[in-house]
């Protein structure tokens, strides 16, 4: 009796072990204010110029990080308006926006791998963008860390 209790305590141990894996592949996630923050749908577009657009969307947020080319390098955010972070966020039937530019805010986009054959895109970033609205109640910098895209397939611009 007892060999059959314990044939049966295996067996309910066998068939009950489960693996329930997720890959983020393709990928844009990152720290939001100390907060998790995962893209729902993302892309990025190449421009004519060799410049690339990255766009992430949740249901309520966009984030938008621009580079001036595809080099696997690291692009400084606040020195200029050609490599920026935005982030727009909509609280009801307001939007706030945050941005970086010339001597506004700060931070790095880093293009760790540019796939030119699967045209795909990977690389992290981190930014502290200043709230554009001078009038809203909202916070008047935004800070995002540890912010990863990775294998974001990349669309070309037609000129």
């Amino acid at each position: 009796m007892k060999n059959f209790v314990l044939y049966i305590v295996v067996l309910f141990s066998i068939v009950s072990c489960e693996e329930d894996v997720r890959f983020n592949n393709p990928s844009i996630q990152g720290m939001k204010n100390n907060v998790f923050w995962r893209a729902l749908d993302f892309k990025a577009t190449l421009g004519p110029n060799g410049s690339v657009v990255i766009e992430a969307y949740t249901g309520y947020d966009i984030l938008t990080l621009k580079t001036t080319s595809t080099k696997e390098q690291n692009y400084p955010l606040g020195t200029s308006n050609s490599k920026t972070a935005v982030f727009v966020m909509t609280q009801d039937a307001d939007k706030i926006t945050y941005s970086t530019g010339i001597n506004i805010g700060d931070g790095e986009i880093i293009i760790s791998k540019y796939d030119d054959v699967n045209n795909t895109i990977s690389g992290t970033f981190k930014f502290n963008a200043k709230n554009t609205d001078s009038n809203s109640a909202a916070d008047p910098v935004l800070n995002f860390q540890n912010g990863v895209f990775y294998k974001v397939p990349v669309e070309l611009t037609v000129p």
